[in-house]
């Protein structure tokens, strides 16, 4: 039972810790290096955190103006030539993230993320619960993946 509690209050912070995997693919933040690894966080009560290595974003969940994901779908058409031609019916799926927000000055930015595939499902449900504002999906199989 002592087990059982000690567990019971570790979870929340290993849940905080972990975090969505992503990289920052590109946007309006000059600061942060397009292609930086590292961490979506969503465990504050006021604002998202990407942390990498290369430096941090925050993003206010009251100046969020857009919640938008979709995929990217390649065939290994590579693979095929060199491995085997029964690649082609294999589909490398990308996740992506694009966060619309205004700044401090009131101007108008934007963040894109590609989000680790068993970490976005998470990722957009606790966006959508802390801002208020709804996921627009790009097309009906990014809605398929993005709600399970």
């Amino acid at each position: 039972m002592r087990l059982l509690a000690c567990l019971l209050m570790l979870f929340p912070l290993l849940a905080e810790e972990r975090g969505g995997r992503a990289e920052y693919v590109g946007g309006t933040v000059a600061a942060l290096p397009e292609g930086s690894p590292g961490v979506i966080r969503t465990t504050s009560q006021q604002f998202m955190w990407f942390q990498a290595k290369a430096g941090n974003i925050l993003v206010p969940y009251a100046r969020v103006i857009l919640l938008e994901y979709g995929q990217k779908v390649d065939r290994r058409y590579v693979l095929a030539i060199l491995i085997s031609p029964l690649l082609l019916f294999s589909k490398k799926r990308q996740h992506f993230l694009t966060v619309g927000y205004t700044d401090e000055e009131g101007r108008q930015q934007a963040v894109v993320f590609r989000v680790n595939k068993g970490d976005v499902r998470a990722v957009l449900v606790s966006l959508e619960v802390k801002t208020g504002r709804k996921v627009e999906y790009q097309d009906e199989e990014a809605r398929k993946a993005g709600k399970g």
